[in-house]
């Protein structure tokens, strides 16, 4: 019986993967991502995570159509000053806002033909996934790219599976003092300032990354 699990390092070097052509500050940042798997962002309030969420959600839209399910706090008047603040930008059509959509419901939409292919979840607490709902998760939705939002306790993301994912994530992104600080599977590295003037600030610098 053939291991179908095992490969040869040539069968892997021949593999072809769906990758995002990141180019300028994203490339410098993220590198040359694959089209799925899970990212995690995560920091505390009032640092720039929504607003950086954003900023990404414009982004990849250029690559993909976006679903941003607002859990936490819905499509409320805060979220649209957000928006605002971000200067958003998407071509109609590229970008959907889910109301609190339940994940159960999430998970039926994005298994739909001509479904999203970027879900951003804000926030992953709001999420009440566990372990094995989470990993389940993954298992439903292997063409996705699945990017969560998590609360911090201190530096790190808040909670177990929040650990947890950001230990699987393929990139992950700690936000303070608007700046995003980005370890990545894929290259990059590089600091992303989220607004110059706050990062300023808060850092006592001039630096920007944009």
């Amino acid at each position: 019986m053939t291991d179908k699990r095992a490969i040869s390092v040539g069968q892997l070097l021949r593999k072809k993967f769906k990758t995002l052509p990141f180019e300028g500050k994203w490339k410098g940042a993220i590198g040359i991502p694959e089209a799925n798997g899970v990212w995690l962002i995560w920091g505390n309030s009032g640092n720039g995570k929504t607003r950086f969420s954003l900023m990404l959600a414009a982004y990849l839209a250029q690559f993909g159509k976006v679903a941003y399910d607002t859990l936490e706090e819905g499509a409320r008047f805060s979220f649209q000053r957000a928006i605002q603040a971000s200067n958003f930008d998407i071509k109609p059509g590229q970008f959907v806002i889910l109301n609190r959509e339940p994940m159960k419901a999430l998970v039926e939409r994005l298994q739909k033909r001509r479904s999203p292919d970027i879900v951003i979840i804000d926030s992953l607490q709001y999420s009440f996934l566990n372990r094995r709902t989470y990993f389940d998760l993954k298992a439903k939705l292997p063409n996705k790219l699945i990017i969560f939002i998590s609360h911090a306790s201190g530096k790190e993301p808040d909670g177990d599976l929040a650990k947890k994912v950001r230990f699987d994530a393929d990139v992950k992104i700690w936000v303070e003092g608007y700046k995003a600080f980005i370890t990545s599977r894929y290259g990059g590295g590089e600091p992303i300032t989220i607004w110059k003037e706050g990062a300023e600030t808060y850092w006592g610098d001039n630096n920007d990354n944009n």
